[in-house]
């Protein structure tokens, strides 16, 4: 398992609990370089006792239309998140990967379904961008 030491993503990801059954629809956008893996998102799920809950399922509703998605299983580790002071969970990592000769934006659709009925649909906006003084990542 490859191990990834994250700060503050685990808010991002673990947000808010929603009521069972509710759907969440999120909007967001990521800067990559051409043919490297970008991480686009992490997905886990810590309890309020600071252990790990059953991970979400992910499924690609909507795939870019240049790159490829895949998902690598990780362990997260974070300090200070809400009463944690300290923890370590299994996690899923999202990655995006362009074409060698493609620059522009790709957008993909990613649902995330956690147990108890909470889903979320993730809209993506990868903008891809080449090498240059204006285009730095």
């Amino acid at each position: 398992m490859k191990r990834i030491f994250l700060a503050f993503v685990l808010a991002v990801m673990a947000g808010a609990v929603w009521a069972q059954g509710a759907v969440q629809t999120v909007e967001r956008s990521v800067k990559a370089a051409p043919n490297k893996d970008t991480q686009i998102g992490v997905y886990l799920n810590v309890l309020p006792d600071c252990t790990s809950g059953p991970l979400p399922t992910i499924r690609l509703v909507s795939p870019p239309s240049s790159g490829k998605v895949v998902v690598k299983t990780a362990k997260a580790k974070a300090t200070n998140y809400k009463t944690c002071l300290a923890l370590e969970v299994p996690a899923y990592i999202a990655f995006y990967k362009s074409p060698p000769d493609f620059v522009g934006d790709d957008v993909l659709t990613i649902e995330v379904k956690y147990l108890g009925g909470r889903t979320e649909i993730q809209k993506i906006t990868v903008k891809v961008v080449g090498p240059g003084p204006q285009q730095k990542i």
